[in-house]
């Protein structure tokens, strides 16, 4: 079982709550009905069995389209030695685990961790609920529990013969003593775990019958639309709320904070019709004559700078380049980049002053709940949040819930009504947590044999922790999260290369466009600009860049197994087909290994076509392959996107890019073939829905170039003229 952690403050509970949500249902539902129907006993905290020997698995986690819900479910189940045909889910509230002291533990869904961190908690709950049925049985029938066995919710005691079924003996299993530490399955041994299972949210996205938040009715439900200051930092100075009030269905005309201004109709396109003809006048701040150049210009200044965060280090990086034979430098940059989630924000709210209830799709159910409460101006105890399907997260939905706290606060201008926010796209495309930007200068030193014998990146850029979660930096201001995939060790997002001189760090440059946990976070601008830059000292070295990269993985076996799997498997050694070019490239991120691998044909007019990619990843145990090829398909669409098209401007101190008219994403022609290659090493559990995003852009970035000759150092493709000569 899960062990229960000490009741919080409401202090305590807001900043534990914000610190959780770190970078990802079936259905609306009010969560734990099973709980309190008659006669479907709860076994345990993640296990209900009813009569009929439905099993109901409660899911701690968020299901945004990435499989945790079924993965989860699958895991439990295997413990639970139940029948999965006869398996179905539901979320608990964080209302209610702040109640029960936290039984389920943590909400967040991010990081690539909904299933890695609920590993062990979810088996044991699982193991926990078949000891407590099986000693049920054996006390009905007055025999050693050790001679019983289970097997897909049927009991049975073969030295006398006798045989019953979960739901007969639920009852008394619930009121029986949870073992302490039950003992687990061998995976060796798994029959659901472990296997392509169909995903238990799949049909209600096929039959329409999936509600998300923007689909979501209550009674007497009213709507509202929203506008935020377009520059952070800036507020509102006035607003003429006469001027829209007698518009049909208009209800109420409200400033929200500082910045925002909000109206309140009967439905949202009254609202947003209302909104587009309310006169607003912004003070818009410090910010308003910031723009892409005077960021750029500070980053530019932080390349060169004396102050630096050290995230990695190995002997003297400087004494090796002033000794080379041959040093190599370039300078890479990487933009903001939306979330671009179909859903946009939303949440529906009802307050009164005891209590505020929430509606809303989001990664981490305690930090939508800690936003609620502040904003509500009540305690997390007389509040609740109730979790909906997701129409995307990407991390946009997880750290900061901005668009909770604005419902809540136009919630409180009509009590005991319940009011949806929607924000428009043009709203949610300017107001997002955008993707940090950042640039790296990289300087190489080559010996007379063309050894690497040393390495320096500098990082100037971003930090999302001081954004958004200061509390996470390091005693020294240090944000760890900066060297994702650069790490000296560690089980988490280590370097995959042995250089003797080594110097990694980060001179911290915080512009006022907010960042946020952009999926696969750092492990994207690191993983160009590592992989990039270590094509260009393969190619000043004249070694095959797959040659170099081995050399330097002798110790890192499992960084160069998913290596030589997509090497192995896009046919490096052998001549590809005529006028296509290979690219490579790997990284670890989220607990997982992968590495990438491109076929890549550029025309003479710099039309750049991605006719395939595979990719190798080794997440230590496959929860459920099919998902997990899946995951990693998606993880290209996304990561493609970001490469192809993703970049957000500014102009004005504002995000330009206000729908996808500007803001492209692929489509189906764009995409290539995808080949997953599954090497799970087994004794860890590690991510899947964001290790993979890292390696796509620098696999066709390092293909790019040995189609054309011509390195780009920044994304977007949109913007690289690669029209041969």
């Amino acid at each position: 079982m899960t062990t229960p952690r000490p009741a919080l403050s409401r202090r305590g509970f807001l900043a534990g709550s914000a610190v959780a949500a770190g970078a990802f249902s079936l259905g609306f539902h009010v969560p734990l009905d099973a709980e309190a129907a008659p006669g479907a006993p709860e076994i345990n905290a993640w296990v209900v069995v009813r009569p009929d020997d439905t099993v109901v698995i409660r899911i701690a986690r968020s299901e945004m389209g990435q499989g945790t819900l079924t993965g989860l479910a699958q895991l439990v189940a295997e413990e639970l030695a139940c029948d999965w045909s006869k398996v179905t889910t539901e979320y608990p509230t964080p209302g209610q685990n702040l109640a029960r002291n936290r039984v389920w533990g943590d909400f967040s869904t991010g990081g690539s961790r909904g299933i890695r961190e609920s590993y062990d908690a979810v088996r044991k709950g699982g193991a926990a609920a078949r000891t407590m049925l099986v000693a049920a049985a054996a006390r009905e029938w007055g025999v050693d529990p050790a001679g019983c066995r289970a097997e897909k919710s049927v009991i049975s005691h073969p030295a006398s013969g006798r045989s019953t079924t979960y739901g007969k003996v639920a009852a008394l299993a619930a009121t029986m003593e949870p073992p302490k530490d039950p003992p687990l399955k061998d995976p060796k041994d798994w029959t659901v775990a472990g296997q392509s299972v169909k995903r238990l949210d799949t049909l209600p996205k096929l039959d329409g019958s999936q509600v998300y938040g923007m689909d979501l009715t209550l009674d007497g439900m009213l709507n509202a639309a929203i506008r935020d200051c377009p520059v952070t930092g800036g507020k509102v100075k006035s607003f003429d709320a006469a001027a829209v009030s007698g518009m049909p269905g208009v209800k109420k005309v409200v400033q929200v904070g500082e910045t925002g201004v909000a109206v309140i109709a009967d439905t949202f396109w009254r609202a947003k019709t209302a909104l587009d003809a309310l006169p607003v006048v912004w003070d818009e701040g410090p910010n308003a004559s910031v723009s892409s150049e005077t960021i750029a210009a500070v980053l530019k200044e932080g390349l060169d700078a004396e102050e630096a965060f050290v995230g990695n280090k190995a002997g003297d990086v400087q004494a090796a380049l002033r000794g080379a034979a041959k040093v190599v430098e370039a300078t890479y940059a990487y933009p903001f980049q939306n979330h671009a989630t179909m859903e946009p924000m939303n949440a529906t709210a009802r307050w009164t002053p005891e209590r505020c209830e929430v509606w809303t799709p989001t990664q981490n159910g305690e930090a939508a709940l800690a936003a609620a409460a502040e904003a509500a101006g009540l305690s997390p105890r007389q509040c609740e949040v109730y979790k909906i399907h997701l129409g995307g997260g990407f991390g946009r939905r997880g750290a900061t819930h901005d668009w909770v706290r604005q419902a809540v606060l136009i919630a409180r201008e009509m009590p005991g009504t319940p009011v949806k926010l929607i924000w428009t796209r043009e709203e949610d495309m300017t107001h997002g947590r955008y993707h940090p930007v950042t640039q790296c200068r990289m300087r190489a030193a080559l010996d007379e044999k063309g050894n690497l014998t040393g390495l320096q990146m500098r990082i100037s850029g971003q930090s999302i922790l001081a954004a958004i979660v200061p509390g996470r930096l390091g005693p020294d201001g240090k944000d760890p999260v900066t060297f994702q995939g650069l790490n000296p060790g560690g089980a988490e997002a280590a370097i995959g290369y042995t250089i003797p001189n080594l110097l990694i760090d980060h001179a911290m440059r915080n512009p006022h466009i907010i960042p946020g946990f952009w999926r696969g976070v750092n492990t994207n601008p690191n993983a160009i600009y590592l992989e990039c830059f270590l094509d260009e000292v393969a190619h000043a070295a004249g070694q095959d860049p797959l040659a170099l990269r081995r050399k330097l993985m002798a110790n890192h076996p499992k960084h160069l197994a998913v290596l030589n799997a997509a090497a192995e498997r896009i046919g490096w050694d052998r001549k590809p087909p005529a006028g296509v070019h290979r690219g490579i490239a790997q990284i670890m991120g989220f607990g997982s290994y992968v590495a990438g691998a491109a076929e890549v044909s550029v025309a003479e007019d710099g039309k750049v076509k991605i006719h395939r990619i595979v990719a190798a990843t080794d997440p230590g145990v496959a929860i459920n392959p099919q998902q997990i090829e899946a995951q990693v398909e998606g993880s290209f669409v996304y990561g493609l996107s970001a490469a192809l098209y993703g970049a957000c401007t500014v102009k004005d101190g504002r995000i330009e890019q206000a729908n996808f008219d500007t803001y492209p994403v692929m489509r189906l022609d764009d995409m290539p073939a995808v080949e997953t290659v599954l090497v799970p090493s087994g004794g860890f559990i590690g991510g899947v829905g964001e290790p993979t995003i890292a390696v796509a852009a620098p696999a066709v970035l390092n293909a790019i170039f040995a189609a054309t000759g011509k390195r780009v150092r920044q994304i977007p493709l949109k913007n690289a003229d690669l029209r041969r000569a």
